[in-house]
């Protein structure tokens, strides 16, 4: 899995119920699997990367969370919007006074992604 220095980055790793079901869902958002296994699963797209690990305890997915920064947050919410997500799963895109434009996405197992880019200032 060529990619740049894994010092450089830093690779959020999610509570799933169910590999196969993870990955699957993020499939249908445009990530690829890359990695499969009984154990451990890795999603890709672009610059972004999941990890997942089994885990039988929902209310571990229901407390995680992680933020993918972005270039173009309202393409990515554009992209995403049509694919009828089920009801809950994901809001609207909006400016937050931390200085990020976002929307946040829960997975089937309930763990929160939040997904953004910083606010050009002017």
């Amino acid at each position: 899995m060529a990619g740049p220095d894994p010092v450089d980055i830093a690779i959020p790793v999610l509570a799933s119920l169910d590999l196969n079901e993870s990955t699957a869902f993020y499939n249908r958002l445009g990530f690829a699997t890359v990695a499969a296994f009984d154990e451990y699963a890795i999603v890709r797209r672009g610059g972004m990367e999941l990890h997942f690990w089994p885990c039988s305890d929902r209310h571990i997915a229901e407390n995680t969370s992680c933020y993918l920064r972005v270039g173009d947050v309202d393409a990515l919410y554009r992209e995403f919007a049509p694919l009828d997500l089920a009801p809950g799963r994901m809001d609207r895109v909006a400016d937050m006074p931390w200085g990020m434009r976002e929307f946040h996405i829960w997975d089937p197992h309930g763990n929160l992604v939040k997904i953004g880019q910083i606010i050009p200032a002017g």
